[in-house]
Protein backbone atom coordinates (compact mmCIF):
# COMPACT_ATOMS: atom_id res chain seq x y z
CA UNK A 1 0.00 0.00 0.00
CA UNK A 2 2.71 2.40 0.80
CA UNK A 3 4.92 1.64 -2.09
CA UNK A 4 1.43 2.45 -3.82
CA UNK A 5 0.96 5.27 -2.58
CA UNK A 6 4.57 6.70 -2.94
CA UNK A 7 4.66 5.45 -6.79
CA UNK A 8 1.51 7.39 -7.17
CA UNK A 9 3.58 10.60 -5.79
CA UNK A 10 6.00 10.18 -8.19
CA UNK A 11 4.07 9.50 -11.11
CA UNK A 12 2.49 12.79 -10.38
CA UNK A 13 5.28 14.83 -9.99
CA UNK A 14 7.02 12.81 -13.05
CA UNK A 15 4.56 13.32 -15.64
CA UNK A 16 4.62 17.17 -16.85
CA UNK A 17 8.67 16.61 -15.87
CA UNK A 18 9.22 14.38 -18.50
CA UNK A 19 7.13 16.38 -20.94
CA UNK A 20 8.95 19.20 -19.71
CA UNK A 21 6.39 21.62 -19.03
CA UNK A 22 5.80 22.42 -15.24
CA UNK A 23 2.31 21.83 -13.58
CA UNK A 24 1.44 25.34 -13.59
CA UNK A 25 1.72 26.04 -17.18
CA UNK A 26 0.23 22.46 -18.08
CA UNK A 27 -2.69 23.05 -15.75
CA UNK A 28 -3.47 26.64 -17.52
CA UNK A 29 -2.93 25.29 -20.55
CA UNK A 30 -5.45 22.40 -20.18
CA UNK A 31 -8.12 25.70 -18.80
CA UNK A 32 -7.35 27.34 -21.81
CA UNK A 33 -7.70 24.93 -24.30
CA UNK A 34 -11.12 23.48 -22.76
CA UNK A 35 -12.42 27.09 -22.56
CA UNK A 36 -11.21 27.89 -26.25
CA UNK A 37 -13.11 24.68 -27.31
CA UNK A 38 -16.18 25.47 -25.56
CA UNK A 39 -16.30 28.82 -27.43
CA UNK A 40 -16.06 27.08 -30.47
CA UNK A 41 -19.67 24.75 -29.88
CA UNK A 42 -17.81 22.20 -31.93
CA UNK A 43 -17.79 19.68 -29.27
CA UNK A 44 -20.52 18.93 -26.41
CA UNK A 45 -19.33 20.56 -23.03
CA UNK A 46 -19.73 17.87 -20.97
CA UNK A 47 -16.92 15.65 -23.28
CA UNK A 48 -14.57 18.93 -22.87
CA UNK A 49 -15.36 18.83 -19.31
CA UNK A 50 -14.84 15.62 -18.26
CA UNK A 51 -12.07 15.28 -20.52
CA UNK A 52 -10.41 18.66 -19.14
CA UNK A 53 -10.87 16.76 -15.51
CA UNK A 54 -9.46 13.36 -16.63
CA UNK A 55 -6.25 15.38 -18.29
CA UNK A 56 -5.71 17.05 -14.85
CA UNK A 57 -5.47 13.50 -13.20
CA UNK A 58 -3.84 11.77 -15.81
CA UNK A 59 -0.88 14.44 -15.84
CA UNK A 60 -0.58 14.42 -12.13
CA UNK A 61 -2.26 17.51 -11.88
CA UNK A 62 -3.93 16.51 -9.24
CA UNK A 63 -4.45 13.40 -7.84
CA UNK A 64 -7.77 11.23 -7.67
CA UNK A 65 -8.74 12.19 -4.07
CA UNK A 66 -7.71 15.92 -4.84
CA UNK A 67 -10.14 15.80 -8.12
CA UNK A 68 -13.15 14.09 -5.54
CA UNK A 69 -12.37 16.31 -3.06
CA UNK A 70 -12.61 19.78 -5.93
CA UNK A 71 -16.03 18.62 -7.08
CA UNK A 72 -18.72 21.22 -5.27
CA UNK A 73 -20.91 18.29 -4.06
CA UNK A 74 -23.18 20.89 -2.11
CA UNK A 75 -23.68 22.06 -5.64
CA UNK A 76 -24.79 19.29 -7.47
CA UNK A 77 -26.95 17.88 -4.88
CA UNK A 78 -28.98 21.18 -5.15
CA UNK A 79 -29.04 20.94 -9.03
CA UNK A 80 -29.90 17.27 -8.78
CA UNK A 81 -32.63 17.39 -5.78
CA UNK A 82 -34.16 20.17 -7.28
CA UNK A 83 -34.63 18.43 -11.23
CA UNK A 84 -36.38 15.79 -9.41
CA UNK A 85 -38.84 18.13 -7.49
CA UNK A 86 -39.88 20.11 -10.54
CA UNK A 87 -40.40 16.84 -12.49
CA UNK A 88 -42.58 15.79 -10.57
CA UNK A 89 -44.55 18.88 -9.64
CA UNK A 90 -44.86 19.21 -13.26
CA UNK A 91 -46.78 17.12 -13.93
CA UNK A 92 -49.25 18.37 -11.33
CA UNK A 93 -49.96 21.26 -13.76
CA UNK A 94 -48.66 23.72 -11.66
CA UNK A 95 -46.15 26.07 -13.92
CA UNK A 96 -49.22 25.99 -16.27
CA UNK A 97 -51.45 27.46 -13.96
CA UNK A 98 -48.42 29.97 -12.74
CA UNK A 99 -48.09 30.73 -16.16
CA UNK A 100 -51.26 31.57 -17.30
CA UNK A 101 -51.79 33.41 -14.31
CA UNK A 102 -48.93 35.63 -14.69
CA UNK A 103 -49.70 36.22 -18.07
CA UNK A 104 -53.18 36.98 -17.72
CA UNK A 105 -52.37 39.63 -15.29
CA UNK A 106 -50.70 41.49 -17.80
CA UNK A 107 -53.26 41.19 -20.54
CA UNK A 108 -50.57 38.32 -22.44
CA UNK A 109 -48.96 40.98 -24.34
CA UNK A 110 -45.80 39.63 -24.66
CA UNK A 111 -43.70 42.48 -23.53
CA UNK A 112 -45.95 42.53 -20.77
CA UNK A 113 -45.30 38.73 -19.81
CA UNK A 114 -41.37 39.31 -20.62
CA UNK A 115 -41.07 42.16 -18.11
CA UNK A 116 -43.47 39.82 -15.59
CA UNK A 117 -41.47 37.05 -16.11
CA UNK A 118 -38.18 38.70 -15.53
CA UNK A 119 -39.30 40.55 -12.03
CA UNK A 120 -40.78 37.11 -10.92
CA UNK A 121 -37.18 35.70 -11.26
CA UNK A 122 -35.23 38.41 -9.77
CA UNK A 123 -37.55 38.24 -6.89
CA UNK A 124 -37.80 34.48 -6.65
CA UNK A 125 -33.75 34.51 -6.67
CA UNK A 126 -33.57 36.87 -3.99
CA UNK A 127 -35.94 34.47 -1.48
CA UNK A 128 -34.61 30.90 -2.82
CA UNK A 129 -31.40 30.80 -4.62
CA UNK A 130 -30.54 31.64 -8.80
CA UNK A 131 -30.48 27.62 -9.43
CA UNK A 132 -33.67 26.43 -8.20
CA UNK A 133 -35.48 29.64 -9.11
CA UNK A 134 -34.55 29.38 -12.89
CA UNK A 135 -35.61 25.41 -12.45
CA UNK A 136 -38.98 26.44 -11.27
CA UNK A 137 -38.64 29.62 -13.78
CA UNK A 138 -37.66 27.64 -17.42
CA UNK A 139 -40.31 25.16 -17.73
CA UNK A 140 -43.31 28.09 -17.71
CA UNK A 141 -41.16 30.33 -20.34
CA UNK A 142 -41.08 27.48 -22.63
CA UNK A 143 -44.72 27.27 -21.92
CA UNK A 144 -45.77 30.83 -22.60
CA UNK A 145 -43.41 30.91 -25.44
CA UNK A 146 -44.80 27.94 -27.48
CA UNK A 147 -47.98 28.98 -27.33
CA UNK A 148 -46.94 33.11 -28.15
CA UNK A 149 -45.54 30.99 -31.25
CA UNK A 150 -41.90 33.14 -30.43
CA UNK A 151 -38.34 32.22 -29.53
CA UNK A 152 -37.96 31.65 -26.42
CA UNK A 153 -34.16 33.11 -26.56
CA UNK A 154 -34.89 36.73 -25.01
CA UNK A 155 -37.01 35.59 -22.31
CA UNK A 156 -34.24 32.74 -21.42
CA UNK A 157 -31.04 35.58 -21.14
CA UNK A 158 -33.63 38.46 -19.25
CA UNK A 159 -34.25 35.36 -16.65
CA UNK A 160 -30.47 34.62 -16.78
CA UNK A 161 -29.52 38.08 -16.28
CA UNK A 162 -32.53 38.47 -13.60
CA UNK A 163 -31.38 35.53 -11.59
CA UNK A 164 -28.19 36.45 -10.78
CA UNK A 165 -29.09 40.13 -10.15
CA UNK A 166 -31.56 39.00 -7.93
CA UNK A 167 -30.05 36.57 -6.22
CA UNK A 168 -26.94 38.86 -4.93
CA UNK A 169 -29.63 40.42 -2.83
CA UNK A 170 -29.49 37.87 -0.02
CA UNK A 171 -27.15 35.10 1.65
CA UNK A 172 -29.04 32.63 0.08
CA UNK A 173 -29.36 34.02 -2.96
CA UNK A 174 -25.76 33.16 -4.91
CA UNK A 175 -23.94 30.57 -3.85
CA UNK A 176 -20.16 33.01 -3.51
CA UNK A 177 -23.10 35.31 -1.00
CA UNK A 178 -23.12 31.58 1.06
CA UNK A 179 -19.63 31.11 1.32
CA UNK A 180 -18.81 34.51 2.01
CA UNK A 181 -21.05 35.15 4.88
CA UNK A 182 -19.91 31.70 6.25
CA UNK A 183 -16.50 32.85 6.28
CA UNK A 184 -16.88 36.52 7.42
CA UNK A 185 -19.74 35.57 9.97
CA UNK A 186 -21.95 38.26 8.09
CA UNK A 187 -26.23 37.72 8.50
CA UNK A 188 -28.82 38.01 6.41
CA UNK A 189 -29.75 40.76 7.58
CA UNK A 190 -26.00 42.60 6.84
CA UNK A 191 -26.75 41.12 2.80
CA UNK A 192 -29.92 42.88 2.78
CA UNK A 193 -28.68 46.24 4.35
CA UNK A 194 -25.44 46.11 1.99
CA UNK A 195 -26.45 44.21 -1.29
CA UNK A 196 -30.07 44.83 -1.54
CA UNK A 197 -30.19 48.39 -2.65
CA UNK A 198 -27.40 48.12 -5.12
CA UNK A 199 -29.37 44.76 -6.37
CA UNK A 200 -32.47 47.04 -6.78
CA UNK A 201 -30.61 49.39 -8.59
CA UNK A 202 -29.22 47.21 -11.04
CA UNK A 203 -32.45 45.67 -11.40
CA UNK A 204 -34.22 48.83 -12.56
CA UNK A 205 -31.34 49.51 -15.30
CA UNK A 206 -31.53 45.50 -16.34
CA UNK A 207 -35.49 46.18 -16.91
CA UNK A 208 -35.13 49.44 -19.40
CA UNK A 209 -32.52 47.76 -21.33
CA UNK A 210 -34.52 44.35 -21.62
CA UNK A 211 -37.57 46.44 -22.39
CA UNK A 212 -35.55 48.39 -25.37
CA UNK A 213 -33.71 45.55 -26.90
CA UNK A 214 -37.17 43.68 -27.40
CA UNK A 215 -40.11 46.22 -27.81
CA UNK A 216 -40.08 45.91 -31.17
CA UNK A 217 -39.67 42.24 -31.82
CA UNK A 218 -42.15 41.43 -29.64
CA UNK A 219 -44.49 43.56 -31.09
CA UNK A 220 -44.73 42.37 -34.27
CA UNK A 221 -46.51 39.51 -32.62
CA UNK A 222 -50.35 39.39 -33.89
CA UNK A 223 -52.58 39.61 -31.51
CA UNK A 224 -54.10 36.28 -32.14
CA UNK A 225 -51.89 34.66 -29.76
CA UNK A 226 -52.42 37.04 -26.65
CA UNK A 227 -55.71 36.18 -27.23
CA UNK A 228 -55.00 32.69 -27.42
CA UNK A 229 -53.64 32.91 -24.36
CA UNK A 230 -56.64 35.08 -22.68
CA UNK A 231 -58.63 32.27 -23.80
CA UNK A 232 -56.69 29.22 -21.02
CA UNK A 233 -57.95 27.90 -18.36
CA UNK A 234 -56.06 28.52 -15.28
CA UNK A 235 -57.74 26.54 -12.75
CA UNK A 236 -58.57 23.82 -15.68
CA UNK A 237 -54.19 23.12 -15.79
CA UNK A 238 -54.00 21.63 -13.06
CA UNK A 239 -54.66 18.31 -13.93
CA UNK A 240 -53.74 16.69 -10.13
CA UNK A 241 -54.51 18.69 -6.98
CA UNK A 242 -53.18 15.82 -4.84
CA UNK A 243 -50.04 15.88 -6.32
CA UNK A 244 -49.65 19.50 -6.29
CA UNK A 245 -50.59 20.35 -2.54
CA UNK A 246 -47.80 17.24 -2.16
CA UNK A 247 -45.54 19.26 -4.26
CA UNK A 248 -46.16 22.70 -2.95
CA UNK A 249 -45.84 21.19 1.11
CA UNK A 250 -42.06 19.41 0.13
CA UNK A 251 -41.09 22.66 -1.57
CA UNK A 252 -42.15 25.03 1.49
CA UNK A 253 -40.32 22.43 3.71
CA UNK A 254 -36.58 22.78 1.49
CA UNK A 255 -37.09 26.68 1.19
CA UNK A 256 -37.59 26.57 5.26
CA UNK A 257 -34.15 23.78 5.01
CA UNK A 258 -32.49 26.53 2.64
CA UNK A 259 -33.24 29.84 5.22
CA UNK A 260 -32.75 27.86 8.35
CA UNK A 261 -30.43 25.13 7.73
CA UNK A 262 -27.26 26.87 7.29
CA UNK A 263 -27.33 27.76 10.72
CA UNK A 264 -27.30 23.70 11.47
CA UNK A 265 -24.72 22.76 9.09
CA UNK A 266 -26.97 21.75 6.86
CA UNK A 267 -26.30 22.50 3.59
CA UNK A 268 -28.88 23.58 0.37
CA UNK A 269 -28.00 20.44 -1.45
CA UNK A 270 -28.77 18.20 1.90
CA UNK A 271 -32.24 19.67 1.78
CA UNK A 272 -32.96 19.68 -1.82
CA UNK A 273 -31.94 15.58 -2.27
CA UNK A 274 -34.40 15.51 1.33
CA UNK A 275 -37.04 17.21 -0.53
CA UNK A 276 -36.34 14.89 -3.67
CA UNK A 277 -36.93 11.72 -2.01
CA UNK A 278 -39.53 12.77 0.34
CA UNK A 279 -41.71 13.76 -3.13
CA UNK A 280 -40.82 10.44 -4.55
CA UNK A 281 -41.85 8.85 -1.72
CA UNK A 282 -44.72 10.68 -1.63
CA UNK A 283 -45.94 10.25 -5.02
CA UNK A 284 -44.84 6.87 -5.23
CA UNK A 285 -45.53 4.40 -2.25
CA UNK A 286 -49.01 3.21 -2.79
CA UNK A 287 -47.13 1.39 -6.06
CA UNK A 288 -45.89 -2.12 -5.95
CA UNK A 289 -42.12 -2.53 -6.33
CA UNK A 290 -42.10 -2.48 -10.23
CA UNK A 291 -43.88 0.21 -10.85
CA UNK A 292 -41.97 2.53 -7.76
CA UNK A 293 -38.50 1.55 -10.29
CA UNK A 294 -40.62 2.06 -13.28
CA UNK A 295 -41.19 5.78 -12.16
CA UNK A 296 -37.95 6.65 -10.39
CA UNK A 297 -37.02 5.76 -13.61
CA UNK A 298 -38.51 7.96 -15.09
CA UNK A 299 -38.09 10.99 -12.91
CA UNK A 300 -33.95 10.18 -13.12
CA UNK A 301 -34.46 10.77 -16.62
CA UNK A 302 -35.75 14.21 -15.97
CA UNK A 303 -32.80 14.94 -14.77
CA UNK A 304 -30.44 17.17 -16.86
CA UNK A 305 -27.36 14.80 -16.32
CA UNK A 306 -25.18 16.46 -19.11
CA UNK A 307 -25.19 19.71 -16.57
CA UNK A 308 -24.12 17.44 -14.09
CA UNK A 309 -21.29 15.90 -15.80
CA UNK A 310 -20.17 19.24 -17.31
CA UNK A 311 -20.48 21.18 -13.54
CA UNK A 312 -18.17 17.86 -12.41
CA UNK A 313 -15.84 18.23 -14.93
CA UNK A 314 -15.23 22.32 -14.70
CA UNK A 315 -14.87 21.62 -10.83
CA UNK A 316 -12.15 19.32 -11.10
CA UNK A 317 -10.54 22.10 -13.58
CA UNK A 318 -10.79 24.80 -11.81
CA UNK A 319 -8.84 22.79 -8.91
CA UNK A 320 -6.45 21.54 -10.28
CA UNK A 321 -5.79 25.49 -11.74
CA UNK A 322 -6.62 25.98 -7.72
CA UNK A 323 -3.78 23.28 -6.66
CA UNK A 324 -0.83 24.91 -9.26
CA UNK A 325 -1.54 28.09 -7.33
CA UNK A 326 -2.50 30.29 -10.51
CA UNK A 327 -5.57 32.00 -8.49
CA UNK A 328 -3.27 32.25 -6.04
CA UNK A 329 -0.58 34.18 -7.28
CA UNK A 330 -3.48 36.60 -9.18
CA UNK A 331 -4.98 37.13 -5.71
CA UNK A 332 -1.64 37.90 -4.21
CA UNK A 333 -0.86 40.47 -7.53
CA UNK A 334 -4.57 42.14 -6.72
CA UNK A 335 -3.05 43.33 -2.66
CA UNK A 336 0.24 44.36 -4.13
CA UNK A 337 -0.55 46.42 -6.99
CA UNK A 338 -3.14 48.21 -4.56
CA UNK A 339 -0.43 49.11 -2.17
CA UNK A 340 -1.95 48.77 1.05
CA UNK A 341 -4.89 51.19 -0.01
CA UNK A 342 -8.12 50.05 1.49
CA UNK A 343 -10.85 52.14 -0.89
CA UNK A 344 -8.33 50.90 -4.33
CA UNK A 345 -7.74 47.36 -2.97
CA UNK A 346 -12.16 47.40 -3.05
CA UNK A 347 -12.04 48.19 -6.07
CA UNK A 348 -9.49 45.85 -7.56
CA UNK A 349 -11.00 42.93 -5.71
CA UNK A 350 -14.39 44.27 -7.17
CA UNK A 351 -13.52 44.38 -10.60
CA UNK A 352 -11.17 40.91 -10.41
CA UNK A 353 -13.89 39.40 -9.42
CA UNK A 354 -16.41 40.64 -11.73
CA UNK A 355 -14.37 39.95 -15.05
CA UNK A 356 -12.86 36.53 -13.86
CA UNK A 357 -16.54 35.25 -12.89
CA UNK A 358 -17.06 36.04 -15.98
CA UNK A 359 -14.96 33.26 -17.56
CA UNK A 360 -14.88 30.93 -14.86
CA UNK A 361 -17.31 29.79 -12.61
CA UNK A 362 -17.88 32.50 -9.59
CA UNK A 363 -18.14 29.93 -6.59
CA UNK A 364 -14.28 28.49 -6.93
CA UNK A 365 -13.26 31.68 -7.23
CA UNK A 366 -14.48 33.18 -4.45
CA UNK A 367 -13.28 30.40 -2.65
CA UNK A 368 -10.07 31.37 -3.49
CA UNK A 369 -9.80 34.60 -2.62
CA UNK A 370 -11.69 34.34 0.75
CA UNK A 371 -8.15 33.64 2.44
CA UNK A 372 -6.68 36.58 0.85
CA UNK A 373 -9.44 38.71 2.24
CA UNK A 374 -8.83 37.35 5.50
CA UNK A 375 -5.24 37.71 5.10
CA UNK A 376 -5.40 41.32 4.79
CA UNK A 377 -6.88 41.99 7.87
CA UNK A 378 -3.48 42.42 9.06
CA UNK A 379 -2.95 45.17 7.08
CA UNK A 380 -5.69 47.15 7.69
CA UNK A 381 -7.28 46.05 10.81
CA UNK A 382 -10.22 42.89 11.10
CA UNK A 383 -12.92 45.62 11.77
CA UNK A 384 -11.79 47.41 8.77
CA UNK A 385 -12.27 44.89 5.75
CA UNK A 386 -15.84 44.70 5.81
CA UNK A 387 -15.75 47.03 2.56
CA UNK A 388 -13.65 44.07 0.89
CA UNK A 389 -15.95 41.45 1.42
CA UNK A 390 -19.28 43.33 0.20
CA UNK A 391 -16.59 44.42 -2.85
CA UNK A 392 -15.92 40.63 -3.52
CA UNK A 393 -19.80 39.67 -3.74
CA UNK A 394 -21.00 42.29 -5.90
CA UNK A 395 -18.71 41.59 -8.22
CA UNK A 396 -19.08 37.88 -8.10
CA UNK A 397 -22.81 37.81 -8.73
CA UNK A 398 -22.96 40.79 -10.97
CA UNK A 399 -19.96 39.10 -13.25
CA UNK A 400 -21.93 35.69 -13.48
CA UNK A 401 -23.80 37.57 -15.98
CA UNK A 402 -21.18 37.78 -18.21
CA UNK A 403 -20.85 34.26 -20.11
CA UNK A 404 -22.70 31.31 -19.93
CA UNK A 405 -20.06 29.71 -17.97
CA UNK A 406 -20.01 32.67 -15.29
CA UNK A 407 -22.65 30.90 -12.68
CA UNK A 408 -24.48 27.78 -12.34
CA UNK A 409 -27.93 29.22 -13.02
CA UNK A 410 -26.60 30.59 -16.66
CA UNK A 411 -25.55 26.79 -17.25
CA UNK A 412 -29.23 25.38 -16.13
CA UNK A 413 -31.58 27.47 -18.55
CA UNK A 414 -28.79 26.63 -21.53
CA UNK A 415 -29.75 22.92 -20.34
CA UNK A 416 -33.56 23.57 -20.82
CA UNK A 417 -33.15 25.61 -24.06
CA UNK A 418 -30.97 23.10 -25.70
CA UNK A 419 -33.78 20.68 -24.51
CA UNK A 420 -36.56 22.72 -26.14
CA UNK A 421 -34.24 22.64 -29.32
CA UNK A 422 -33.40 26.32 -28.84
CA UNK A 423 -29.87 26.38 -27.97
CA UNK A 424 -28.27 29.83 -26.43
CA UNK A 425 -24.58 29.81 -28.37
CA UNK A 426 -21.69 31.03 -25.95
CA UNK A 427 -20.99 33.69 -28.31
CA UNK A 428 -24.31 35.19 -28.89
CA UNK A 429 -25.38 34.92 -25.18
CA UNK A 430 -21.82 36.72 -23.99
CA UNK A 431 -22.63 39.45 -26.72
CA UNK A 432 -25.89 40.38 -25.06
CA UNK A 433 -24.69 39.99 -21.90
CA UNK A 434 -21.25 41.11 -21.72
CA UNK A 435 -21.80 44.56 -22.53
CA UNK A 436 -24.60 44.68 -19.51
CA UNK A 437 -22.79 43.10 -17.18
CA UNK A 438 -19.79 46.13 -17.54
CA UNK A 439 -22.79 48.43 -16.94
CA UNK A 440 -24.19 46.96 -13.71
CA UNK A 441 -20.09 46.83 -12.45
CA UNK A 442 -19.70 50.38 -13.19
CA UNK A 443 -22.92 50.86 -11.51
CA UNK A 444 -22.16 49.24 -8.61
CA UNK A 445 -18.50 50.22 -8.44
CA UNK A 446 -20.35 53.68 -7.80
CA UNK A 447 -22.51 52.51 -5.40
CA UNK A 448 -19.34 50.96 -3.46
CA UNK A 449 -17.80 54.48 -3.15
CA UNK A 450 -20.71 55.96 -2.00
CA UNK A 451 -21.56 53.55 0.48
CA UNK A 452 -18.23 52.49 2.07
CA UNK A 453 -15.80 55.15 1.20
Amino acid sequence: MTNHSANHGEHALSVPDLLGISPLWMATGILIVVYALLITEKLNRAILAMLGASLMVIFGILNQQQAVSGVDANTLALLIGMMVIVAITSKSGLFQYVAIKSAKVVKAKPLGILLMLTIITAVFSALLDNVTTVLLIAPITLLITDALETKVLPFFIAEILASNVGGMATLIGDPPNILIGSAAGLSFNDFLVNMAPAAVICMAVLMVIIYLMNRKALSQIPPEASERIMRFDAAGAITDHVLMYKSLSVLALVLVGFTVGHGYGIQPGTSALAGAALLMLLSYWRQDAEGQTESVHHIFGEVEWVTIAFFAGLFVIVAGVEAVGLLEMFAEFVLEVTDGDLMWTAFLIFWASGILSAILDNIPFVATMIPLIEATSSTFGPENIEPLWWSLALGACLGGNGSLLGASANLTVAAFAEKAKQPISFLGFMKVAFPIMLLTLVIANVYIWLRFF
